[in-house]
């Protein structure tokens, strides 16, 4: 099974379609038991390959079983018709992300006609340091609490990246300040972010909602505050659906 779970992980946004040479290269097992463990995978829908390029890619059943994951995930069930009305009434991109240690998740994800995409970004990672997301989900960590989660200093994407914990500690107190998180061409260039927390019953961050787009569609110096108002009504509509109650927990909503 941990072979079998090797050779699935081999696969990435970066090398989405691979050999079974390289697949040996990257694993460090066998070719016989690469080709056996492949085999095994094609027939049972977790590989596909494409006979005539002799390249083999993540199958239908990986979907599948992504798919099932999504649906049984109460933050995605109850965020993905607000995002997906968001996108809509704002144009621009709408997601949804939970963190997973380290790292932001992406549930969901709307294009809207301002913020277009060539793909999805459901099920990728991100860091938490450099995206409004990541920043939204962390916003309420203690200084020492995030320094044992991330360490005290990070990757830079950009010159406009914190790189460093007082730097990321400073931003945060902003974040609970104004209820919201921004992020300016600290992951990538051209673009920027603006995102909320999302809240379950008893009150703690279980996920971000965030619109996207590039810095000409979002136009953060005159549209900050609308913008703003926007994610945090809808924020709070899916924090709303998991049962949160801001007079009931004594927290902002």
């Amino acid at each position: 099974m941990e072979r079998a779970l090797s050779l699935l992980s081999a696969f990435s946004e970066e090398y989405p379609a691979r050999r079974i040479s390289e697949l040996v290269a990257g694993t460090g097992l066998g070719q016989s038991t690469v080709s056996r463990l492949v085999g095994a995978l094609v027939t049972l829908g977790y590989l596909a390959h494409d006979e005539r390029s002799g390249l083999y890619s993540i199958g239908p059943r990986v979907v599948t079983l992504a798919g099932v994951a999504l649906n049984h995930s109460p933050v995605h069930q109850q965020s993905r018709q607000p995002a997906q009305n968001l996108a809509r009434a704002l144009g621009l991109g709408a997601n949804v992300a939970e963190r997973h240690g380290p790292s932001l998740f992406y549930l969901c994800h709307f294009e809207g006609p301002s913020a277009p995409r060539p793909t999805t970004l459901v099920g990728r990672g991100g860091p938490l340091h450099a995206t409004g997301m990541g920043k939204a989900l962390i916003s309420e960590l203690s200084p020492a609490e995030i320094g044992e989660l991330l360490g005290r200093s990070y990757a830079s994407y950009t010159p406009h990246t914190i790189v460093d914990l007082e730097g990321l500690t400073a931003a945060l107190e902003d974040v609970r300040r104004r209820g919201y998180a921004t992020e300016v061409e600290e992951l990538a260039f051209g673009r920027a972010c603006l995102a909320a927390p999302i809240r379950d019953r008893t009150g703690r961050i279980v996920a971000a909602l965030s619109v996207s787009g590039p810095l000409s569609a979002m136009n953060l110096a005159k549209r900050q505050d609308e913008l703003a108002m926007t994610v945090i009504e809808y924020a709070d509509q899916i924090s709303s659906s998991l049962g949160y109650h801001a007079a009931a927990t004594g927290l902002r909503g």
